[in-house]
């Protein structure tokens, strides 16, 4: 999603308007919700503005050109920070210099972004924290921020393409009781970024940072906290180091990255197990092991991935051909290295917090996407959804699932005071805390 950006207005200010001020508002995209925070200035050649995503990042960058007509304002930006994609904002100001109504744009899509003038009271508070890096390997080293507190460790973990800021507003409100810090993976935002290769972005990798972080900061079973894509960093940990960890929460992140059942299936994972034994066979290993393998193959492996892609394919007729898709995914070769490092994990003996969203908030219909077909695919993703948290729940009988209709994907978001409350009597039995 957006990260944060500073612009430099430079054109003339328009019609003698006084525009310094707080500015603020919410760009919506990929199930959830952006806010961002502009503070204007006058300055000798023009305007300044820096603009936060309060709910991605702390720091700005600049703009690359800014053009004022009239009411019409269009900036261009590159991105300052290591993950840059650059975008562009183009808005109208209405007469009373109250609000500038524009589109967002950015490489992955166009998104409508107001932003209304605000009061100092009135405005988003910039999130505090301090941060440090930390080596986790040759060469790597991965951002951690640390929003303070006293008591009991909880890290917080992002999802695919997020990074910890993600959580610079909502980690804060556990710190009377907790020590709270978030770590951005490798390859996002200002951690390190080793080529998109499968290996250095496996499960098994990943997880070992995390380690590595833990033990730079000498936490001691700490709680880990991860949205989306996490839950497979929290699933390796929890799966063969469950002594290192107090308790895990997934947030929207219990999917078969995290949990795996065989009757669920993910093409994913069935893909890169497929794999690995079609080369087995290739490799110089005794005949009746190559039979054994063979005969594995046609009884289970081959009819699995034959109903992932009948899935697949099931899912991809409701979606027109007119609409783009990528099918790398939206990180590209990153992506696709995630999805190839992924394991299967049926097995977490730790005490565990786990949020579904069923059915997913997926907002406003999408142009291309008549209503029927839409009705069908929350439908689709809502019987895909139970179906795990079914499956996780079944598999992990010592997990609470907690099941929040109608929340988006960044639940901690959508439905913050419910999952706080059970964040709260989570934590505070598994540590301890009164």
């Amino acid at each position: 999603m957006t990260r944060a950006v500073a612009m430099m207005w430079l054109a003339t200010p328009l019609c003698a308007q006084n525009i310094a001020g707080t500015w603020q508002g919410t760009i919506s995209a990929f199930g959830g919700h952006f806010r961002q925070v502009m503070h204007v200035a006058k300055a000798d050649t023009g305007w300044i503005a820096t603009i936060y995503s309060i709910d991605e990042a702390a720091e700005g960058d600049s703009s690359a050109s800014v053009a004022l007509r009239g009411s019409h304002l269009t900036i261009t930006f590159r991105h300052a920070s290591p993950a840059p994609d650059g975008g562009s904002f183009d808005g109208q100001l209405d007469p009373q210099a109250s609000t500038i109504a524009g589109t967002w744009t950015q490489p992955d899509g166009r998104y409508p972004l107001i932003v209304r003038r605000v009061s100092p009271k009135d405005a988003w508070p910039i999130p505090a924290h301090t941060i440090r890096f930390i080596a986790v390997d040759t060469n790597v080293k991965l951002e951690v921020l640390d929003w303070g507190g006293s008591g009991h460790p909880v890290v917080f973990l992002s999802g695919l393409g997020g990074t910890a800021h993600n959580f610079d507003t909502y980690a804060p409100k556990f710190t009377p009781q907790y020590h709270v810090y978030g770590i951005t993976r490798r390859g996002f935002g200002a951690s390190s970024a080793p080529a998109p290769i499968t290996q250095n972005y496996t499960a098994t990798r990943l997880s070992d940072d995390v380690l590595a972080v833990l033990d730079s900061l000498h936490l001691v079973k700490p709680i880990l906290v991860g949205h989306s894509i996490a839950g497979q960093e929290m699933s390796a940990i929890g799966s063969r180091h469950p002594d290192r960890v107090a308790g895990l929460v997934y947030l929207d992140a219990g999917y078969a990255y995290a949990y795996y059942d065989s009757t669920v299936g993910d093409f994913s994972l069935d893909r890169n197990d497929l794999e690995g034994k079609l080369h087995s066979l290739e490799r110089p290993i005794a005949l009746k092991d190559k039979r054994a393998i063979v005969r594995g193959l046609l009884q289970t492996d081959l009819p699995r991935i034959e109903r992932d892609i009948r899935d697949w394919l099931q899912r991809m007729s409701l979606v027109s051909d007119s609409l783009s898709v990528r099918p790398d995914g939206p990180n590209g070769a990153l992506g696709n290295a995630f999805l190839s490092g992924g394991e299967k994990f049926n097995h977490v003996p730790v005490p565990v917090l786990a949020f579904f969203a069923i059915p997913h908030d997926r907002g406003p219909r999408p142009a291309g996407v008549d209503s029927a077909t839409f009705a069908q695919l929350i439908a689709a993703d809502s019987a895909s959804t139970a179906a795990q948290a079914n499956a996780f729940a079944a598999g992990i009988p010592s997990a609470r699932v907690v099941r929040l209709p109608h929340a988006n994907h960044f639940v901690f978001q959508s439905n913050e005071a419910e999952v706080m409350r059970e964040m709260n009597a989570f934590m505070a039995k598994v540590s301890g805390a009164p």
